[in-house]
């Protein structure tokens, strides 16, 4: 964390997006901040995209108010910024909220600069319901609603105090002792707004905070509330967490928090070791979460960095970075579901002691309920992690084997274009603590590897497909669709792999004419 003097404030806002906003509050008598997460940002030095604005209007502050008026002082601001900034700026308006978006464009880079504007305010909530009452305020209402200390800062706008700071909750000290916090009675917090609890989690494990010790006892006396929350609100967190640097720390706090066994019961379950006969397994919940760590750290690509002094090249640079992080996240999901199947495979034999024979399948299977119930994409992506999760022993049993052309061409053909991720997966799955056993290991991988650079060059095996298809063997032997057709096709991709033919149509013809002989087929021509 540093320091910002006022003076340095007013440097890091000198864009003109900051000081038109405070022109526009100026002219029509409103006061107006900078809050939450873009000025937290600010003192930890990371890149953000978030520019919230809070509005007061100084002669409507009364606490008797009824209830804020159909156009909001953040509305009324918004508007009117809206008609000095013309067709620079798109602006939509939720009345039912009370709040204003405004886009700006162009910015660097062809993206727009986004802004939300909402009036000072108050809150109250009823007990089976996020959804809160809401009143007109003051400021300080309005940050004692906030989550955190470290979000309850403001930066005033308006000319005169352009650059102050408001910190009511101590929110700079919470950073400097790295703490998660709440601005007020963290039961009420939590209970109020459920969905708090998982963002307390997920800010702890973004900023490598520890959670304030009140804070987290009343994150297990209000645990079971999580369940009024839509799974929707839930899965957007925890994809937060999955992204960032080290996500473990998310799933161990959410099972500190009892919030764990709630949302994900399937990952609790891992959890443990069992000893018989003197013989224990490894706790699967700690490695899968070392398995993740080791993912993500390969797969870095989030926000993160120092805070460039220009609003608009942030929200620019965090824009594009979204997209990379689409793109690792659900390699990520295949590291965290990667063993969870174990639980369900888990057998003791007198010999060998604990077994998980075909967790992998298990796991796959498991997949889609999974990413039904937490409501995460079922398109390719799901498709994805199954494969991934359904593959990863592949390259272990390989590395642990002789490797041979025929299993690597196998595994190529199988992973196809996710070989890469699969190989980087199978890696990061090697944490066992025996130095030699992990150097093995890593030393076969590195043989895979190369066998499967070697293949690739060779047979282009990304792309492969089989030369004799099912068309042409119904053609050939005058069948319609049955089981047979399945069973050559089979053999002819079995002769290719283990080189016993060419990789070509002529002599995978031939071969299927010979393997069909041994079925009782004959050729068409030939009857």
């Amino acid at each position: 964390m540093r320091e910002i003097s006022r003076e340095q404030m007013q440097e890091l806002l000198a864009v003109p997006i900051f000081h038109q906003i405070g022109e526009t509050a100026d002219e029509i008598g409103l006061e107006c901040y900078l809050v939450g997460g873009y000025v937290r940002d600010l003192f930890l030095e990371r890149l953000s995209k978030d520019i919230d604005c809070v509005v007061v209007n100084p002669s409507a502050c009364s606490p008797e108010g009824e209830g804020h008026a159909s156009v909001t002082p953040g509305i009324s601001l918004a508007q009117a910024l809206k008609q000095k900034l013309g067709r620079k700026a798109h602006l939509s308006v939720f009345k039912n909220f009370g709040t204003a978006q405004l886009k700006v464009s162009p910015v660097p880079r062809g993206e727009s600069l986004e802004v939300e504007f909402v009036g000072a305010r108050r809150e109250s909530y009823s007990r089976d319901s996020r959804k809160p009452i809401v009143e007109d305020g003051t400021l300080e209402d309005d940050l004692s609603r906030r989550d955190f200390t470290i979000n309850a800062l403001a930066v005033c706008l308006n000319a005169n105090r352009f650059g102050e700071l408001i910190d009511r909750f101590d929110g700079l000290l919470d950073m400097e002792d790295r703490l998660i916090a709440t601005p007020l009675d963290p039961d009420i917090t939590f209970s109020d707004d459920p969905l708090r609890m998982m963002r307390c989690v997920r800010f702890a494990t973004q900023l490598h905070f520890q959670i304030e010790e009140e804070t987290q006892e009343a994150l297990v006396r209000n645990a079971e509330r999580i369940k009024i929350i839509s799974q929707e609100r839930i899965i957007d967190e925890i994809n937060k967490i999955m992204l960032s640097p080290r996500p473990s720390i998310g799933f161990v706090e959410l099972d500190r928090a009892g919030l764990l066994p709630i949302i994900f019961p399937e990952l609790a379950a891992l959890q443990g070791v069992e000893v018989r006969n003197g013989r224990g397994h490894k706790d699967n919940f700690y490695h899968t979460l070392e398995v993740l760590d080791n993912v993500a750290q390969k797969t870095a690509t989030h926000c993160e960095g120092p805070v460039q002094n220009d609003a608009q090249t942030n929200s620019a640079l965090c824009t594009s970075n979204s997209e990379l992080e689409k793109s690792v996240l659900f390699l990520r999901w295949a590291a965290l579901l990667h063993d969870i199947g174990k639980p369900k495979s888990k057998r003791w034999d007198p010999l060998a002691g604990w077994t998980f024979k075909n967790h992998n399948y298990i796991g796959q299977k498991m997949v889609s309920s999974i990413f039904h119930r937490m409501k995460l994409p079922l398109d390719e992506r799901m498709h994805y992690v199954e494969r991934l999760v359904g593959l990863h022993m592949r390259p272990i049993a390989i590395a642990d084997d002789e490797v041979t052309d025929s299993a690597v061409r196998r595994l190529l053909f199988e992973a196809g274009p996710d070989i890469d991720d699969l190989m980087l997966l199978c890696e990061a799955d090697i944490t066992t603590g025996n130095a030699d056993r992990k150097q093995q290991f890593l030393h076969n991988f590195q043989l895979v590897r190369e066998k499967l650079a070697d293949l690739q060059a060779r047979d282009n095996y990304r792309t492969w497909t089989n030369p004799i298809t099912g068309e042409e063997i119904m053609e050939t032997f005058g069948i319609g669709p049955c089981r047979q057709i399945g069973d050559l096709k089979q053999a002819i991709k079995d002769a290719i792999w283990e080189s016993r033919i060419p990789n070509d149509h002529d002599a995978a013809y031939q071969f299927m004419l010979a393997e069909a002989e041994k079925m009782g087929l004959v050729p068409v021509k030939n009857i």
